[in-house]
């Protein structure tokens, strides 16, 4: 049991301090309060401890706390108590830190916080949307349904993420495959031809233009190797200082959905997670000021990120939403459309969820054409590269067969 510190007072004015081992800072509160002590001050006598450990902690993945809401809400709806509920999830919850974290949050429930209150002390596991969801079902008094929205809501966009990822791996291998066979091919082949290119040079015969160009590209590279590494990684590390810049990651962002292939992809990235955010928090009862607020932040992009907090001003002024979205033209003209039309009809919320998995299915299937054209450009690349490589080397060879 952790150990408390304390400052009271008795009836005659007197003051006393002392430490005491509780579960909770009530049980401490209570324990004074029958010893006719006033308390003053009650915190964790560890409070100012340097916890080295937990700078190896990593943030709890996605998929466990979706697991946690998800179980909490069934324990709601089931009728056990909040203090039970939390303590039985703090012992079975698999995830390290978010053990640690259930069990405080039912610490500081006990103590007399409310719910949101007490999740709301952690911001580094749960996000805004958690947060803002779980602070308007505890005052609409609908904290289960909220719960299982916000877990779907986390289970859908892990599941886009992994298929993202999932899709991305062959093409990652390839591209590193094909750099190591190029690599290997430069260091370790074309050095044992070079004596027979010196001795046709000296014989007088001129090297074929691809061979000149393969040999230049190999000395550069022996050369100046390290430096056009460098140049590398100093231009991504300036890009990326440059990038938590509003200019840079505007110009950023506004580079990205040009792209051919990848700017429409980008494009419905960033608008699903605008719909799907601000769906699911209207839905939970956040007001619409602040379901705009907190969407703005999750869009992933700094333009659509302007164009709803301009949409913010809008809606505080009394005017529909869906004007500064269509002027910012970031938006498809269906998506704007059906956000229009459901604007009229009040049906805004239901409509962006069904938006959301809308786009999300058209996304699902851009990325998976984009990595099937992706895949043969890249096989065609590498094969190129070894041919040209083959050739340059075999065309002398040819060259003395003859002259022999």
């Amino acid at each position: 049991m952790p150990d408390f510190i304390y400052k009271a007072k008795t009836r005659d004015g007197k003051d006393v301090s002392g430490q005491m081992t509780a579960n909770t800072k009530k049980e401490v509160l209570d324990r004074l309060a029958a010893q006719r002590l006033f308390p003053l001050l009650v915190e964790d006598a560890h409070k100012n401890d340097v916890d080295v450990g937990k700078w190896f902690k990593g943030k709890p993945p996605i998929s466990a706390v979706s697991a946690f809401l998800n179980q909490l809400a069934e324990l709601l709806e089931n009728g056990v108590p909040v203090l039970t509920a939390f303590q039985a999830l703090g012992k079975q919850t698999p995830n390290a830190a978010l053990r640690e974290v259930v069990v405080d949050i039912g610490d500081q429930v006990a103590d007399g916080q409310s719910v949101d209150a007490a999740f709301a002390a952690h911001g580094k596991v749960f996000d805004d949307l958690t947060l803002s969801v779980i602070k308007a079902g505890n005052e609409g008094a609908f904290l289960e349904s909220a719960l299982k929205r916000t877990a779907k809501f986390m289970d859908d966009q892990a599941e886009l993420r992994s298929k993202i990822v999932g899709a991305m791996i062959y093409p990652s291998v390839l591209c590193i495959v094909g750099t190591l066979v190029v690599a290997t091919l430069l260091i370790a082949f074309v050095p044992k031809f070079e004596p027979m290119f010196e001795s046709l040079v000296a014989a007088g015969k001129p090297l074929p233009i691809c061979t000149v160009w393969l040999l230049a590209f190999r000395s550069f590279c022996g050369k100046y190797g390290l430096y056009a590494l460098g140049f590398v990684v100093a231009t991504v590390v300036g890009l990326r200082i440059w990038a938590r810049a509003k200019s840079g990651r505007r110009a950023i962002d506004k580079w990205k959905l040009k792209l051919p292939i990848f700017g429409p992809v980008a494009q419905a990235s960033c608008v699903s997670k605008l719909c799907r955010v601000l769906g699911t928090l209207l839905q939970n009862g956040v007001p619409i000021l602040r379901a705009l607020e907190i969407s703005s932040r999750s869009t992933g992009n700094s333009l659509l990120q302007d164009a709803v907090e301009n949409a913010v001003d809008a809606v505080a002024a009394g005017e529909p939403l869906s004007r500064p979205l269509a002027e910012s033209k970031l938006i498809p003209p269906n998506a704007m459309t059906m956000i229009t039309i459901s604007e009229e009809s009040n049906t805004l919320e239901k409509v962006l969820v069904n938006l959301a998995d809308s786009l999300e299915r058209q996304l699902s299937k851009r990325v998976d054409v984009m990595t099937r054209l992706l895949e043969p450009a890249m096989l065609l690349a590498l094969a190129g590269a070894v041919f040209y490589i083959i050739i340059a080397l075999l065309l002398p060879v040819f060259m003395m067969t003859e002259a022999a």
